[in-house]
C-alpha cells in the first residue's frame, strides 16, 4: 500500500512537470461596447460590437433589412443618431485632419472603413479592423470622447477618393458608440 502511494505521487509529480509551454497572461483589459444599428425610420436593423484589439478596433455588424448592393461605411465624429437624415452624427472622424478615401495621395480620414456587401437577401455579417481608431478614452483618435462617434451606412459603395464622403449618397443607417 505505501508503495502504491509513492507511485501515485511520483505519477502526479512527474505529469504535472513536464508542461513545457506556458500561456502568457494579459493584464490589459480588453475595451468593447456594443450598439444597435437604426434605419431612417428608427427600426432596428441589428448590432454593431466593437472591440479593442493589438490591430485597432475590431467592428463585428450583424444587419439585415438593407437594399442589396455594396454600401459605404464611415465612423462619423458625433455620437448622435436624429432621424431621418442623421446629419447629427456630423462629419467623418477626422482627427488628423486628411483628406476622405483609401486612395487620395495625402491620406485618409481615421473614419474612413471599407466598403460593405450586402447580400441579396439584404444581410450583412462581416468584420472590420480599423488601425486607425481606439476606444481608450483621452486619446486623440479615440471613439469614445465627450460626445461620442457614430458608424453611418451610406446608400452607395465609397469611390475611396472623393472629398468629403467617396460620393457615397445619403446617410441610411446610424448606430451611436458612446
Amino acid at each position: 500500500m505505501k508503495n502504491w502511494i509513492i507511485v501515485c505521487i511520483l505519477l502526479l509529480v512527474t505529469g504535472c512537470s513536464q508542461q513545457t509551454e506556458l500561456i502568457p497572461v494579459s493584464a490589459e483589459i480588453e475595451n468593447s461596447l456594443a450598439t444597435k444599428v437604426v434605419d431612417s425610420t428608427g427600426n432596428e436593423i441589428g448590432t454593431a460590437e466593437l472591440t479593442e484589439t493589438e490591430a485597432g478596433v475590431r467592428i463585428r455588424l450583424l444587419l439585415q433589412g438593407l437594399s442589396p448592393g455594396e454600401k459605404a461605411i464611415h465612423i462619423h465624429e458625433v455620437g448622435s443618431c436624429d432621424k431621418p437624415d442623421f446629419k447629427t452624427a456630423g462629419s467623418h472622424f477626422n482627427p488628423t485632419n486628411k483628406q476622405h478615401g483609401f486612395e487620395d495621395p495625402k491620406g485618409y480620414h481615421a473614419g474612413d472603413l471599407p466598403n460593405l456587401k450586402v447580400t441579396k437577401e439584404g444581410e450583412v455579417d462581416l468584420e472590420i479592423t480599423s488601425p486607425s481608431v481606439t476606444l481608450t478614452k483621452g486619446k486623440p483618435n479615440s471613439l469614445l470622447d465627450k460626445d461620442g462617434s457614430s458608424l453611418i451606412i451610406h446608400e452607395n459603395a465609397d469611390d475611396y477618393i472623393t472629398d468629403p464622403s467617396g460620393n457615397s449618397g445619403d446617410r441610411i443607417a446610424c448606430a451611436v458608440i458612446k
